[in-house]
């Protein structure tokens, strides 16, 4: 089964322009997001997917494989399906280009032991901070007995009316999807509910697809704002002091 690791990487985020280069310890962002990528054993290629010439630029700069995609995608998951169109694979991974603190064996545990015509795949974690739970910027997750997402939301769901009995979930920025789911959400248009949120996996759910949320033990943080940007630069600089990564 052959898996192939996209990363998106697009420069014009409304939050924080150009993030994908954002300098961490004398390395680009995308570079960390790469290299911890390339430590899964079970990725056989990985890629870095942009609409930026001057990303590109720096992944050239950086030996990191990358490939050009149209300007015009409005999620990250259609830029997947753009590169799967000349990058054979059966299992396609993503992981956001705004991910520096992931780890490797966290990355793995969104691939599927075997491969079928359609599956979608998601990380959550488990939220351990509060102001997690009510930032909208944590996308919150339930699921249903089995396992498979019932509804994502940027508000803090459950709302604990009844029980305070409950731990809330956000998930990650991996995920893992076939061809066909690729091909499917390329192919499909954004729901009510995936525009009031503006949460791509949205459209799984309206559309009756199945999204399996696979509950991992993770310590991470999507990269949004520039207070997110200064603490991941004090995690790395703490880890780098430590001896526990190398540039």
């Amino acid at each position: 089964m052959r898996t192939v690791a996209i990363i998106p990487a697009r420069y014009e985020s409304s939050r924080l322009r150009g993030k994908p280069l954002a300098d961490i310890c004398a390395r680009p962002m995308i570079w960390w997001v790469y290299q911890r990528v390339l430590q899964c054993e079970k990725i056989d290629a990985v890629y870095v997917a942009t609409d930026n010439a001057q990303i590109q630029k720096v992944c050239t700069q950086y030996g990191i494989n990358s490939v050009m995609t149209s300007p015009l995608h409005r999620s990250s998951t259609e830029r997947l399906y753009e590169v799967a169109q000349t990058i054979a694979a059966d299992v396609y991974v993503c992981v956001n280009g705004d991910e520096p603190l992931i780890e490797p064996a966290t990355v793995q545990q969104v691939i599927p032991r075997e491969g079928t015509a359609f599956f979608a795949c998601n990380l959550m974690t488990k939220i351990h901070n509060p102001v997690e739970a009510v930032d909208d910027t944590n996308i919150k997750v339930v699921t249903d007995e089995a396992g498979y997402a019932l509804f994502m939301s940027r508000s803090p769901i459950p709302h604990p009316k009844s029980s305070v009995d409950y731990s809330y979930y956000k998930h990650l920025g991996v995920l893992a999807y076939s061809l066909e789911a690729l091909r499917f959400f390329a192919q499909t248009s954004r729901g009510p509910l995936e525009a009031i949120e503006d949460i791509n996996e949205l459209r799984f759910i309206e559309h009756g697809k199945k999204l399996q949320m696979i509950p991992v033990e993770a310590h991470t943080l999507s990269v949004d704002t520039p207070k997110d940007l200064d603490f991941v630069r004090g995690i790395i600089q703490k880890k780098l002091e430590r001896g526990e990564i190398t540039l």
